[in-house]
This record gives structure tokens, C-alpha cells and sequence, in this order.
């Protein structure tokens, strides 16, 4: 394959660098499927699992100095659209204080819906937060859960601060959107958990080694009620008597590790 000749942007005003700079604002477009993605763990990451993207976008500074991980990168993406951007471009497109400046363009992957839920998942309710939501991403694909479930009224999973906050998690774990989970729950072979502090039996004494799928809910609200219904397990993490009750993401982490913890005896 013969390499594409690298293109050199200086201008604010190409209209390639206006998109850029709106998919890195979280401004893409009502039917953009296309994101940018910032960083080197992030564009490894993708490289790892679908090949090379649609554009590679370094700052000037970045190919000058050239770091170790930045060669075979560049080398492997001789086959698409190279661009160098000067140093204050980059500078704008960049959402992350002191980092290199490295982007790739690419396609959201395209999931379908299983016929039948066999598989350990994570289901989410209006998770609204993107902090939160790229934390449970990255928190379920890290305990070794195979989809993610996301209705609507939950933060764009593929939005650059849940991008970030995922830390690559998304190339991990089959991220579903806009899902009807009432429907969903039609098509599972296996029980479905839910956090909750009203007729609940404490994490701890709940069996969990077999796979379910774990059901959380809005930063203010919890799951809603037509969905707890459903639960055959509502479980409630014992905490300190007079303390809130755990943050979303961290009540996750506590769930989904103790399963992890009783998997593994």
C-alpha cells in the first residue's frame, strides 16, 4: 500500500478543522456518527481493536519531537489521512490541559442487540452524569462484563467526556443505546439485579457467582419503579448509619467486584 501524502492545516477557517473542533466539543450533529478521539491510550486503544482510523491529527510539536510511541503509530496509519496541525490549532482542539496532541477520526461501532442476554451486562437508567457514566463503562468492562445497556435519557456514551472518563473501556465492552429496557428484559436467560434500599437483602449475603445483569439508575432518582419491579434481586450496600448513599458509580464498583470476588473462590 503506497502511504497518503501528509497534509499540513494552518487556518482556523478549513472546514475540516471546524467539524473536528465540533465532534471535540460535543457538538457533533444530530446525525453524526462520527467521533474524535484524543490521546495516545485512546487511539491505541482503537487501533488495537478495529485498525486504522478514518484520520490520524497530530499537533506540529508532537511529530517534531516524535516520542517513542508516536513512530510505529504514525507508520501504521501511512494508509489513511495524515494531517499536521500547527501548534495553536491543536491547542483548540485539545480538551485535555497538557497532553500530546494526538486525535483519531473515526466511525461509533455499530452493535446489535442480542437475540437472548446470556452474558454477566450492565443495564443503566438515565445515567446522566458523564463522569458517571464513563466510569461504570470503564468499572464494568474492568470486572469482565461483556455488553452495556443504556436507555434513553442517558448521557452520549461516546460524547468526549465520557470518552475520557472510560479510558479506552469502550473498545471493551459492546455499548448499546437508546434501549427500551422493559423490552430488553423480555430477552435475558439470566436474573436481573438492581441496587435499591427499599425490600432489599444486603450485597453480602446474596449469591452471585452466576453471571446477571446489573441494573443502576439516575443520580437522583435510582432505577425507576416499572423497571425495580422486575428485579429478581434488589440488593442494598450496608454503609455507615447518617452517610448519603454511594455515588452511582461507586455503588457499581462495590457490586460488580464482590460478584467478581465470589466468581473467583
Amino acid at each position: 500500500m503506497n502511504p497518503i501524502s501528509v497534509r499540513h492545516l494552518a487556518s482556523r477557517d478549513n472546514p475540516d478543522f471546524r467539524f473536528w473542533l465540533r465532534l471535540a466539543q460535543g457538538r457533533p450533529g444530530q446525525r453524526e456518527t462520527r467521533i474524535l478521539l484524543e490521546g495516545e491510550h485512546l487511539c491505541r486503544a482503537w487501533l488495537t481493536q478495529f485498525g486504522v482510523p478514518e484520520a490520524l491529527i497530530v499537533s506540529e510539536d508532537i511529530q517534531a519531537r516524535a516520542p517513542g510511541w508516536v513512530k510505529p503509530l504514525w507508520q501504521q496509519c501511512e494508509g489513511t489521512r495524515r494531517i499536521v496541525l500547527e501548534d495553536h490549532l491543536a491547542q483548540l482542539l485539545s480538551q485535555v490541559q497538557h497532553g500530546p496532541a494526538i486525535f483519531f477520526l473515526v466511525e461509533t461501532p455499530l452493535v446489535s442487540l442480542p437475540a437472548r442476554v446470556t452474558q454477566g451486562c450492565l443495564c443503566l437508567d438515565r445515567v446522566q452524569d458523564p463522569g458517571n457514566l464513563g466510569t461504570l463503562l470503564r468499572t464494568a468492562a474492568a470486572a469482565g462484563l461483556a455488553d452495556a445497556f443504556l436507555s434513553s435519557g442517558c448521557a452520549s456514551a461516546w460524547s468526549p467526556k465520557v470518552l475520557r472518563s472510560g479510558q479506552g473501556a469502550h473498545f471493551a465492552i459492546r455499548v448499546h443505546e437508546h434501549v427500551d429496557l422493559s423490552a430488553l428484559l423480555t430477552r435475558m436467560d439470566i436474573p436481573l439485579a438492581a441496587t435499591t434500599l427499599e425490600t432489599a437483602s444486603s450485597l453480602y449475603q446474596q449469591d452471585l457467582r452466576q453471571p446477571c445483569a446489573w441494573l443502576f439508575g439516575n443520580e437522583g432518582r435510582g432505577v425507576a419503579p416499572d423497571l425495580l419491579t422486575q428485579a429478581a434481586l434488589r440488593i442494598h450496600i450496608p454503609q455507615a448509619e447518617g452517610i448519603e448513599s454511594l455515588n452511582v458509580a461507586a455503588a457499581a464498583a462495590v457490586c460488580l467486584f464482590e460478584q467478581r470476588r465470589q466468581q473467583s473462590q
